[in-house]
């Protein structure tokens, strides 16, 4: 891939899920920067590592990731398991969707949603995990 065809690409998966047609998290300009940084030499895997560091760490791409991942964070590391794995009824991310809504009712205030009291009050963490 050349410089800008590796960037574009790595772009256009950072669009926000709830809105596919909101488009890449990079601005022109920071686009054309990290095509800058990797014209050196495309291929090269340090350069490519660079260039992945830096648009992971975009703001906008930041914010549009960080409730999906604390909701995901809460089942690695209250329940242990994947959000689709069983008790899960349906195994298909029913209880991973309705705590993301609630968190993004909430603006990302997992306090006022009450996040962690629910899930370490929860029955599954109470069987698994409790006394």
């Amino acid at each position: 891939m050349t410089a800008e065809q590796f960037v574009d690409k790595l772009n256009a998966n950072t669009f926000d899920p709830s809105a596919s047609l909101s488009g890449g998290s990079l601005t022109s300009v920071e686009r054309n920067a990290l095509v800058s940084q990797l014209l050196p030499n495309p291929a090269s895997p340090t350069l490519r590592a660079q260039v992945l560091r830096s648009l992971s760490e975009n703001a906008l791409f930041s914010n549009r990731q960080f409730n999906r991942a604390f909701v995901l964070m809460q089942y690695f590391g209250y329940l242990r398991r994947n959000p689709n794995d069983p008790p899960e009824p349906l195994l298909d991310f029913a209880g991973y969707n309705f705590w993301l809504n609630k968190l993004n009712q909430f603006n990302g205030d997992f306090v006022n949603a009450e996040m962690v009291k629910a899930f370490i009050i929860s029955g599954e963490y109470g069987q698994r995990f409790g006394p």
